[in-house]
């Protein structure tokens, strides 16, 4: 079970939670096991910059890192080799603490599954890592479009405020059948119901534990909160990691 934020902020009312010494990362990964890293969706990180977070971390701990947004948004997949070879090598400063790729993409990007299939296929051959992919349009939360992802093992991101019911829960590729192994079940939580600014409430957080422990044990599950925008996040990440260690 991965549990952390977006980023490693860490706000004065949970500051004594992470004492000691160092940057604010060296002190989160004492405490919290992951981190996403949404910075490189704007702009780009030398890989020396993406070694030094890693050398700050212990050896267990393991970031998530969202593609550019000149490839999801801009380009909207389309002519991606470039721009996704150079992204990789960045990202590549991070070592075997890279664990997920994540593919958000705009809320007006529509599914077609010749673009997504390129894409994928293209990433797959480049990167043999996890990935997930956080959909925004109604479209891309149907059967159809979970089995072409589940075809390329891509997973996709369950997340709230959900657009749609189903979007509130991983699809995609959710590992072999039986003993869940090899799925990757990526929860991205912005607050709800002010996006990136509401703070979860504890029995949310309480139910969302309940529905963590029914996965299969071989399921790799990530749970990342970014409503970072009131120092929402850490607090509720320390909550719900405490939930599932009692």
């Amino acid at each position: 079970m991965h549990i952390g934020t977006a980023g490693w902020s860490i706000p004065k009312e949970v500051a004594t939670a992470f004492s000691g010494e160092g940057q604010h990362l060296a002190r989160y990964a004492l405490v919290m096991n992951c981190a996403e890293i949404n910075t490189s969706a704007y702009r780009h990180h030398a890989p020396e910059v993406y070694a030094r977070w890693a050398a700050m971390t212990p050896p267990d701990f393991r970031f998530a890192v969202k593609l550019p947004q000149a490839i999801t948004h801009e380009a909207q997949l389309r002519r991606a080799r470039k721009p996704l070879q150079q992204f990789l090598n960045e990202a590549s400063g991070l070592g075997d603490k890279l664990a997920v790729l994540l593919v958000q993409l705009p809320p007006s990007f529509a599914f077609e599954a010749r673009p997504v299939r390129s894409f994928f296929g293209l990433l797959a051959e480049l990167y043999a890592g996890a990935v997930v992919c956080e959909p925004r349009h109604k479209t891309w939360f149907t059967p159809a479009a979970d089995r072409v992802l589940a075809g390329l093992k891509v997973s996709r991101a369950a997340a709230d405020p959900a657009k749609v019911p189903e979007a509130a829960l991983p699809g995609g590729w959710l590992g072999r059948q039986g003993d869940g192994s090899g799925a990757l079940l990526y929860h991205r939580w912005h607050g709800s119901p002010r996006v990136y600014w509401s703070r979860y409430e504890n029995a949310w957080l309480r139910q969302q534990a309940r529905a963590l422990r029914a996965w299969p044990a071989g399921a790799d599950c990530w749970c990342v909160f970014d409503n970072t925008a009131a120092g929402g996040a850490l607090p509720n990440a320390l909550a719900l990691q405490g939930l599932l260690q009692a």
